[in-house]
């Protein structure tokens, strides 16, 4: 995998998430009052996870499920009530922080793996399911294959994933914040298409053993993402 495009958002997520934008993804992710636009993203992620958890088994006992970009883990949390496994990762210790402080009484902590760090780390182990909800949505559309395919090379069953659809209102929202200072930037939502991702997977030989499986778009507001799904052929 060439890392460099990688290795270096990676870095810029880091930062943002960790330091920028902890206390307002901290304050996002929980029942506290928000704003109108910010309500329409809480509706919208809210939404989207529960469409990647209907992709995965309603009993998931004796399964290790790794939850890439945990933020403050409700994934996890409903993952670990289905009886799976979970490593919980995300580029940010804060968030992962967050996320062990809210873990439910009712969730034995031995249940769920919480760790900051890299989420293709090979050291993280074997899977028989990884979802990766709106973690991915930052990055090149090549490097978004690339990701894919190391993640397959230690999955078992199915990679659920969501993506930044190309529509009109995201490809406005890149430009215009190409037009910011840097320092004043959150890192950039990389849009692509539907029909270019899935091209750049078919192509990729890693991936040949996989193919699509079910896709949903979700609309809610400022929130506009597209979950994929990939199970083994």
């Amino acid at each position: 995998m060439a890392l460099g495009s990688y290795i270096e958002r990676r870095g810029e997520l880091e930062t943002y998430f960790d330091r920028t934008a902890a206390d307002t993804w901290a304050k996002l992710t929980s029942d506290a009052p928000v704003s109108g636009i910010r309500a329409t993203v809480r509706a919208g992620r809210d939404e989207m996870r529960n469409t990647l958890l209907s992709w995965l088994p309603a009993d998931m006992t004796g399964t290790r499920l790794l939850d890439a970009g945990c933020g403050t883990g409700a994934l996890s949390i409903a993952a670990a009530r289905r009886g799976a496994k979970v490593l919980a990762i995300d580029l940010s210790p804060t968030l992962v922080g967050v996320a062990r402080e809210r873990l439910p009484e009712d969730i034995d902590p031995a249940a769920i793996d919480f760790r900051s760090g890299d989420m293709l780390d090979p050291e993280l182990g074997e899977f028989d399911f990884v979802v990766a909800m709106d973690s991915l949505i930052h990055y090149l559309p090549h490097d978004i294959c690339r990701i894919l395919a190391t993640l397959s090379s230690r999955t078992r069953r199915s990679m659920a994933v969501t993506f930044a659809p190309k529509t009109p209102a995201l490809a406005l929202m890149h430009f215009v914040g190409g037009f910011f200072p840097r320092a004043d930037r959150a890192p950039a939502i990389e849009p692509v298409s539907e029909k270019k991702l899935l091209k750049l997977i078919s192509e990729d030989a890693l991936l040949a053993q996989w193919q699509p499986g079910r896709t949903h778009r979700v609309s809610s507001g400022f929130y506009t993402s597209q979950a994929l799904e990939m199970v083994r052929r």
